[in-house]
């Protein structure tokens, strides 16, 4: 079963409850006087224009503290380049709260192929430049800069996920935790309710951030393992795990005590390593190969992220210890999950559910696409591979109850100002995994499977979706609601175990198109991505068709797909393109792999090797398009139809042996006729590459 762990809405109150609800959290000093505040007790640091709403995690945050009496305030995509913007609401009495915003600060500003995004859209007016490179580590520089002596705790997506030592795909090498290299005090990793209210709580109480030991969900250093705890080494790829036992007690007895128990020695070292299995499952922590070995050592980076993924489970999971030069990086085991009454707790907080006032009329594109769309549930246990959602919030799904749902929907119908009826989304992570979780949770709790879907859907999965379509049911007959939108990642896999919610999706939630990720059609990069084949789709497209058609509608599904990941050959891609020219699709916009930070594929794609499987120094490495050429050539694959990519794939099947995919006709990919004016943007010299990376900031 899964620990048990206190209500993050059981702690008692702070007292400066006393000064009640804020309209919206303060972002300066005349705001904090309107509410009668001398001082924040805490700061939360943010690379995102400030929108108050429980989809962003600094709001999320900053109302969860205040329901717990704390005042909080916020410094929204502060100046940078000097402190000046850190001290504008003056000392927090606890702590500095600094996140890089909802995305990793370097996937928001750098495409996959490294080229600098024209906007942002989570600034005003979708600008671009607003954060720096590495927000986090910038950020909690400057707050030390702005009051030395307190705390700075560092969260959100890029800190969650830059933990451990982390293969950083911008500056092509392993990077140390950002917890060293921010200088902060405390990491916690995931949704950070249950950590951070724990947190707040004992440093007002008095408590030390350097007190702060053992919380789950967080990352801290210590200089010694502690006295009691087994060692379970995983420093090197070829060598099984050993188990370095806590000291022998009977070993520090006084001289005639040891003396007394010299015929027995043997067997009293017998029976404390008997009992150590059970009795000390809760001090056994895993040593991580060290930053300093594993660097610069594919193979040992891809050994660590295999053994860091095994211990996700908050069930079983063990701490983990990795050595950064003479300081020892201490990762606690992932955080409980919420309960449904935690999770109503946490989004029936007071948002307003817009902007901060501060941006006036501004348009901020991220929240034009979520103003009118609801959280239904968080977790996914799918374990793609390329994707972060399962390293940062955890396998197991956590749910709001109907209730709370169908609240949240007509707060929007009653006080969005520019409410049509359309709820965009009801969601989350993914579209269709809401209440669904093992039969058994003596099983979950258990469990080290890195997916509950793949290679097929696990038979202690509960894949019942009748709460999901009584939930959809009841929200679309509310009162002035005209239609209501599915718009999150659809599981086609397990939504064909139920056909009663593909007609209630495709009878009621369907704008005409409805987009599906099968990434991929071959069984190579299909393997590595842990998805599912293309039967699985065919299946979907069956049932989508057939209550499409039985609704009276004209519907399509809109496929994407994946280029250049691990695992997949050209000749991958060229089958791709085959099916899609088959299917007489045209992508419009295509997506190339982006070896994230811990990702399972990011392993893959700096190491060369299969971390899915147990693997040593030996074994052949798997297919990686690495080179700018070829995972342009991916690309075009995809954009078959472009008249630009047309050279460099007549180039490529020409070298293939597949010339006779080239010709005018039906049955060809490309024509054999280049149309006149149409450059070949894709066969582009690499020398305009260096522009791209014109200021050295991209690699602090």
């Amino acid at each position: 079963m899964m620990p048990d762990a206190k209500n993050i809405f059981n702690y008692r109150k702070y007292w400066a409850q006393r000064f009640g609800v804020a309209t919206e959290l303060p972002m300066s000093r005349d705001e904090m006087d309107e509410l009668g505040w001398d001082a924040c007790d805490v700061i939360l640091v943010t690379g995102d224009a400030y929108i108050d709403h429980p989809s962003f995690g600094m709001a999320l945050i900053g109302r969860l503290l205040e329901a717990q009496g704390f005042r909080v305030g916020i410094i929204s995509q502060p100046d940078w380049h000097s402190a000046d913007d850190f001290t504008q609401l003056g000392r927090p009495n606890l702590f500095f709260g600094v996140t890089g915003g909802n995305m990793d600060s370097m996937v928001n500003r750098y495409t996959a192929d490294k080229k600098i995004r024209s906007n942002d859209a989570y600034t005003q007016n979708g600008a671009a430049g607003k954060r720096p490179d590495r927000a986090v580590n910038v950020y909690s520089h400057r707050c030390r800069e702005a009051y030395k002596e307190v705390a700075v705790i560092i969260g959100g997506i890029e800190a969650s996920l830059r933990r451990i030592s982390h293969y950083d795909y911008w500056s092509d090498k392993v990077r140390k935790s950002v917890l060293m290299d921010s200088k902060a005090d405390l990491l916690v990793y995931g949704n950070a309710e249950r950590q951070i209210v724990e947190i707040t709580h004992r440093l007002a109480n008095g408590e030390k951030v350097t007190d702060l030991k053992g919380i789950r969900g967080t990352v801290h250093f210590v200089k010694q393992i502690p006295q009691g705890w087994a060692v379970k080494d995983f420093t090197d790829v070829d060598t099984p795990a050993q188990i370095k036992l806590p000291e022998n007690p009977y070993q520090q007895q006084s001289g005639c005590e040891i003396k007394s128990t010299n015929s027995t020695s043997d067997e009293n070292i017998i029976h404390f390593a008997k009992h150590i299995t059970q009795a000390m499952r809760d001090k056994t922590v895993i040593r991580l190969p060290a930053y300093e070995a594993l660097k610069d050592d594919p193979v040992l980076y891809a050994h660590a992220s295999r053994v860091m993924h095994g211990e996700t489970n908050p069930g079983n999971a063990l701490p983990l210890i990795q050595q950064h030069g003479s300081r020892q990086l201490w990762v606690n085991p992932p955080p409980i999950p919420l309960s449904t009454a935690e999770m109503d707790g946490v989004f029936d907080l007071p948002y307003s559910r817009l902007p901060h006032t501060h941006y006036g009329q501004a348009n901020i594109p991220a929240f034009e696409m979520i103003q009118h769309s609801v959280n239904i549930m968080r977790g996914c246990f799918g374990g793609c591979t390329f994707c972060s959602i399962t390293e940062h919030e955890g396998r197991i799904i956590q749910n709001r109850s109907e209730d709370s749902i169908i609240k949240e929907i007509e707060a929007i119908r009653d006080t969005s100002p520019n409410f049509t009826g359309h709820i965009s989304d009801l969601g989350g992570p993914t579209a269709n995994m809401y209440r669904l979780a093992c039969k058994d949770p003596t099983i979950e709790a258990t469990c080290r499977k890195p997916s509950c879907v793949y290679p097929g859907i696990c038979s202690n999965l509960n894949t019942n979706h009748a709460p999901l379509i009584k939930l959809y049911q009841r929200a679309r007959k509310l009162k002035g609601i005209k239609k209501i939108f599915i718009a999150s990642g659809l599981r086609y896999d397990l939504a064909i175990e139920s056909p009663e919610y593909v007609k209630e999706l495709v009878t009621h939630h369907v704008g005409g198109y409805l987009k599906i990720a099968p990434e991929h059609t071959e069984s190579e990069p299909l393997s590595k991505m842990m998805k599912p084949g293309m039967g699985t789709y065919d299946r979907f497209k069956q049932l989508f068709d057939k209550f499409s058609k039985e609704a009276g509608k004209e519907q399509y599904l809109i496929p994407y797909f994946i280029a250049a990941h691990p695992g997949t050959s050209d000749k991958d891609m060229m089958n791709l393109a085959l099916w899609l020219k088959r299917h007489d699709f045209k992508a419009d916009q295509v997506q190339a792999f982006l070896p994230s930070p811990m990702s399972i594929a990011t392993a893959m794609y700096h190491s060369g090797k299969d971390t899915l499987h147990k693997f040593n120094r030996k074994q052949g490495d798997i297919t990686i398009p690495k080179g700018i050429k070829q995972r342009r050539l991916h690309k075009a694959f995809l954009r078959y139809h472009d008249p630009e990519n047309w050279p460099l794939l007549r180039e490529a099947l020409k070298s293939m042996g597949k010339a006779n995919l080239i010709g005018n006709g039906k049955q060809h990919l490309i024509p054999s006729y280049q149309p006149k004016g149409i450059k070949n943007k894709a066969l582009k010299s690499n020398a305009t590459k260096s522009k791209r990376f014109r200021t050295k900031q991209v690699f602090k």
